[in-house]
């Protein structure tokens, strides 16, 4: 491997490493010319799965733009990164898993919808809305009606009545009153 710093050849591995999930091996290297060490990363290179998009135009699979997807429609929400972490590497493992050549954005996207609902349903609206590019106010309550119907009104939603609070008391909102330790 090529020294990033004096460009020499010669160079030695000081260290290995399997990623978390088996997909890549890091590699610590120290240059046997200028002695600095340097970090590389293998992984196998893949055949670049193509998405078709809405408009029949294709461009490479990013997993990237789920993740940013995902972190967009959390905005403000309690969702922790590595819950939109997780739930972009489900995606991308079952895209990888069924497709070998493209696969329709629409597919990922009802991947990546259907998991952030079991997450957050607000982030799923947010998601959906965004996604499914609603036309009227009608196709925004039909995408809205399931969660309506599934909702259990005796069960806590993250903002309200789980007995930790959510950090922030809202003045002059009632639900807030007598509730200590929320700030």
């Amino acid at each position: 491997m090529r020294c990033p710093f004096c460009k020499e050849l010669e160079d030695k591995v000081v260290d290995s490493r399997m990623s978390e999930d088996g997909s890549a091996i890091r590699r610590r290297r120290e240059c046997l010319s200028c002695g600095r060490r340097f970090t590389t990363v293998e992984v196998v290179k893949e055949l670049r799965l193509r998405v078709v998009k809405k408009d029949g135009s294709r461009e490479p699979f990013e997993r990237g733009k789920i993740m940013e997807g995902l972190i967009a429609a959390c905005y403000k929400r309690p969702v922790a990164v590595e819950k939109l972490e997780a739930i972009t590497a489900q995606v991308e493992r079952q895209v990888l898993q069924k497709f070998d050549r493209e696969v329709e954005s629409r597919y990922i996207g009802e991947l990546a919808m259907r998991r952030l609902r079991e997450v957050d349903n607000v982030a799923y609206v947010r998601f959906a809305s965004v996604y499914r590019a609603f036309n009227d106010a009608g196709e925004f309550f039909d995408a809205l009606k399931p969660l309506l119907e599934s909702s259990d009104p005796d069960e806590p939603t993250s903002d309200e009545g789980d007995g930790k609070g959510t950090g922030v008391i809202i003045p002059g909102d009632s639900k807030n009153e007598g509730r200590e330790g929320t700030q």
